[in-house]
């Protein structure tokens, strides 16, 4: 259990150069989104005008990145089995630009079907579902995920609705 800091100043009279300490503190962990480190910042009851400075500052150095985020971001949540839908969703409540996401998407370059196929095998084992039920619960699994209805239908292989 952590024990809460002291704080050096009072956090509503604090200037640029406390906000940037803590703002390079938390870019330190792990990449941020632009409106996420606002967010954070500003629950830690800094001045919003101090923070759109710092963040400004911060972009302009490039130690604030929303590709590099985004491109991180990506890589990170498809090698945990995510598809393109949720890793938008979740971008998109990190506030990240629908345009950024897009372009990250893009770049990311993956191969939806074979991570789909891939995070039903680590769920479900290494032989095809059997019968409509089983087919029914992987692709609602994997359609939880974030994977379309046709990396899904890559996924769970031939079977029973190629027929109709």
């Amino acid at each position: 259990m952590r024990r809460p800091r002291k704080p050096d100043t009072d956090a509503a009279e604090a200037d640029e150069r406390t906000v940037r300490t803590a703002a390079l503190a938390l870019l330190a962990g792990r990449d941020f989104g632009r409106a996420e480190i606002v967010r954070r910042l500003a629950r830690r009851g800094y001045p919003e005008g101090v923070v759109a400075a710092v963040v400004e500052g911060l972009v302009a150095e490039r130690l604030l990145s929303e590709s590099r985020f985004v491109e991180q971001f990506i890589r990170q949540h498809a090698g945990r089995g995510h598809g393109p839908a949720r890793l938008r969703a979740e971008l998109r409540e990190r506030g990240v630009p629908p345009a950024e996401i897009e372009d990250g998407l893009e770049a990311a370059a993956q191969d939806w079907a074979a991570i789909a196929r891939d995070a039903r095998r680590r769920r479900f084992g290494e032989s095809p579902p059997g019968d409509y039920g089983e087919r029914a619960r992987q692709a609602r699994f994997l359609q939880y995920r974030g994977f379309s209805a046709d990396q899904i239908r890559a996924a769970l292989g031939p079977g029973d609705d190629t027929e109709t």
